[in-house]
């Protein structure tokens, strides 16, 4: 068998075999103030596709970070076929201020493919690009939900190609959602180039959610062995199919308050439930807010003050039955727990 090729990037030749730390230059943030994207590139001795992940493309969702340093940190990796490009953080403007956009203001995720010569955010895109997404054949993304907002594990991606569809199921989240592409975002970029990419969707901002990183964890170490770039398992227990959600709707807010919630991620709900109330802080109205669709609650708003029409509960639609989705839920949830989290 032929020797691999060093691995190159940044400037810098990876033997196969090996690891290493490459910081790639970002564009400064005020005169002579430098900073730099961590990139830990494991090279494998031998061949098999190269794998991105990624977190914090918006700076505040932090459960990804600690997602890519344990898998850093599994032992397996000494066995690895392939090439894993693991970056913790993309975003470290918006991480240092605790933000989910750039200086500018701008969203990381709507800028790419990216230019040399454009904004701070194209520039970051194009770095990114070039540099990580180029190189590789495949990529997860890790993120979380936004503004005050928590979902439940669940890969969104492009389910109608085969293998990616695959993929998805082999990550091991109880919910799988067929999602379109946005115009700017890294998924749409990659998928331009022919490289498959999941987006794992998890937990709150600016917090750690140890269900969601043990799950996040998990499928993608799961994920690399059904890429052959790990060695597979001796046992392995049968894996239950994920459920396929064929349209989603967020419950809005029909008037402004407090708000209360009633119904928890992963439950059942049909036309009429209750799943709110909305609570005058002044003069002591309340107002119910209720389903207008059977599903899955996948998604909802953690912040107590709301304003009319925000977005709420974001509800999953599938051809199941909606109860064995939330039993699927429960089972999930229940096997990434700490066993010591109740002593």
């Amino acid at each position: 068998m032929s020797q691999r090729k060093p691995f190159e990037i940044g400037g810098h030749s990876i033997p196969p075999g090996s690891k290493q730390l490459v910081q790639l230059d970002m564009p400064e943030i005020s005169s002579e103030m430098g900073m730099s994207m961590a990139v830990h590139v494991w090279h494998g001795k031998r061949p098999g596709p190269t794998l991105f992940v990624c977190a914090a493309i918006h700076g505040d969702e932090l459960n990804g970070v600690e997602i890519v340093r344990r898998v850093l940190a599994t032992k397996s990796l000494s066995r690895l076929r392939g090439t894993l490009l693991a970056v913790p953080v993309v975003n470290a403007y918006g991480l240092i201020e605790g933000s989910r956009y750039l200086p500018d203001r701008r969203d990381l995720n709507r800028c790419f493919p990216g230019s040399e010569r454009g904004s701070l955010g194209g520039r970051l895109a194009h770095l990114f690009m070039t540099e990580v997404v180029d190189r590789s054949s495949y990529g997860i993304d890790l993120h979380t939900g936004s503004n005050h907002r928590t979902n439940l594990p669940q890969i969104r991606a492009d389910l109608n190609d085969e293998e990616t569809a695959h993929l998805a199921e082999c990550f091991g989240t109880p919910v799988l959602l067929n999602s379109d592409v946005r115009d700017g975002s890294l998924r749409g970029s990659a998928a331009q180039k022919g490289i498959r990419v999941l987006l794992y969707e998890a937990g709150e901002s600016l917090r750690y959610n140890e269900v969601p990183i043990r799950a996040g964890v998990a499928g993608v170490i799961s994920v690399m062995r059904a890429l052959e770039m790990l060695p597979a398992l001796k046992t392995q227990r049968p894996r239950r199919q994920p459920f396929v959600a064929r349209s989603s709707r967020w419950e809005r807010a029909p008037e402004s308050g407090m708000l209360r919630c009633r119904v928890p991620l992963g439950a059942d709900v049909s036309p009429g439930d209750l799943l709110g109330h909305i609570v005058d802080p002044a003069g002591g109205v309340t107002h119910d807010v209720t389903a207008r669709h059977a599903g899955v609650v996948i998604g909802r708003l953690e912040l107590p003050m709301v304003y009319e029409g925000d977005a709420i509960y974001h509800i999953a639609r599938f051809k199941s039955d909606a109860t064995q989705v939330a039993d699927y839920v429960d089972s999930f949830r229940m096997g990434h727990l700490d066993p010591h989290l109740f002593d």
